[in-house]
């Protein structure tokens, strides 16, 4: 994977006309003036906090972004927007927003969103605004990856969320631990599995609490349920669980964890299923592509350390052929499950600001921006196809 750091483009300032004075007129002997636009608040509610500069802080890439980037919006839209930040619990701000909505209270004028699944609680809810008409009247709508697009449609097909980045699932794998590759198929992970508990290993580790409101779901069990060709609904909307295929793909997970392929901190929560894969003594964890940032540092089966305690840690260890990125398992006649979620942004019913909004959405679909936005909070690959050509992704 070839990765190149580069300096973010400072966006060259917007010429504001001034607002003249509305009222009656000016007293007798005193000229008639205008007085400039006052500066407005743009609020948004983004999961990274820019005021926390703690290296080893779970958020630091999300963190520096916004450190980094607040003062260049600032300076792009001098004289019109003012960039104010408040941080929110990555876990906590879907619900919190929900609820500001059906009490009238205060709402950003942006919210980050991180899972798909987000769109359809706010669109449930009636939280957020329908974007279909202004994002179609953009220059950069048509260069969107269709896949992202859809992933931001609610049930009736209209638009809700803004796409920036795409977050495939995959497998991060300790090449050593499979020296004949990773398995392709469940019989085939039984047998490496098995192989692996002999040396006592672990052959997987995976979010496998209710931890996090359950966000476990999205991750690896439904990687296995998609792999087994399951789904959760009708395709009409309604919870579907009770299927041939995703019965199936729950007896797998239970068998590979009474078998004890799995580690029993995979059930702990608060993340901690990574420290398996983190020592090398799970071979395999299923998770968003994402995760790179978050698992560090790392001990690889041959020794090797890679302990920068950053983000550098994973690219590194998969730059020197440690760690391979790879497919789940799958069924015959099923490909392997790979949930893509979407990050980007929403506007809240409710927003004081949205045309605020507008412009910060156009500010990082900009070229100068929108690598810089995928690497930082997106943390995965370009929605856009113009950047999905940047060096920066090749």
């Amino acid at each position: 994977m070839k990765r190149k750091l580069f300096l973010l483009a400072l966006v060259g300032m917007l010429a504001l006309a001034l607002a003249a004075c509305g009222g009656g007129a000016a007293p007798a002997g005193a000229p008639a003036a205008d007085a400039p636009a006052e500066v407005q608040d743009f609020v948004t509610w983004y999961q990274y906090d820019q005021n926390n500069e703690d290296p080893a802080s779970d958020e630091r890439v999300g963190n520096e972004y916004l450190r980094n980037t607040i003062p260049q919006f600032n300076k792009a839209f001098e004289g019109k927007w003012n960039w104010v930040n408040q941080p929110k619990a990555f876990d906590k701000m879907t619900a919190e927003l929900v609820a500001a909505v059906q009490a009238g209270g205060d709402v950003p004028d942006l919210f980050e969103v991180s899972n798909t699944q987000d769109i359809i609680d706010f669109y449930q809810n009636g939280t957020v605004q329908d974007l279909t008409e202004w994002a179609q009247a953009q220059s950069w709508f048509s260069d969107l990856d269709p896949n992202a697009v859809e992933a931001c449609k609610g049930p009736d097909g209209k638009l809700y969320c803004i796409p920036i980045s795409q977050r495939p699932q995959l497998v991060y794998v300790w090449k050593d631990r499979f020296p004949n590759g990773y398995p392709k198929t469940p019989d085939e992970f039984m047998k490496e599995a098995e192989r692996l508990k002999n040396e006592g290993l672990y052959a997987i580790t995976f979010f496998g609490s209710t931890d996090k409101s359950g966000e476990g779901l999205t991750r690896a069990i439904w990687t296995t349920i998609a792999s087994f060709g399951g789904k959760l609904d009708d395709g009409q909307g309604n919870m579907l669980l009770n299927t041939p295929e995703n019965i199936a793909a729950i007896e797998f997970l239970r068998e590979i964890v009474a078998k004890g392929y799995v580690p029993e901190i995979a059930f702990a929560g608060g993340f901690q299923e990574e420290e398996a894969f983190k020592d090398a003594s799970a071979g395999s964890f299923p998770t968003g592509l994402f995760g790179y940032r978050y698992v560090n540092p790392l001990s690889a089966p041959n020794g090797t350390k890679y302990d920068k305690g950053s983000a550098e840690d994973m690219l590194d260890a998969i730059a020197a052929g440690d760690v391979m990125l790879v497919p789940f398992i799958s069924v015959e006649g099923h490909k392997p499950g790979c949930g893509v979620d979407v990050a980007g942004f929403v506007i809240p019913v409710g927003a004081k600001h949205p045309e605020a909004a507008h412009d910060y959405i156009n500010w990082i679909m900009s070229p100068e921006q929108n690598a810089a936005w995928v690497q930082g909070p997106g943390g995965g690959f370009p929605v856009l196809k113009a950047t999905q050509a940047d060096e920066t992704f090749q």
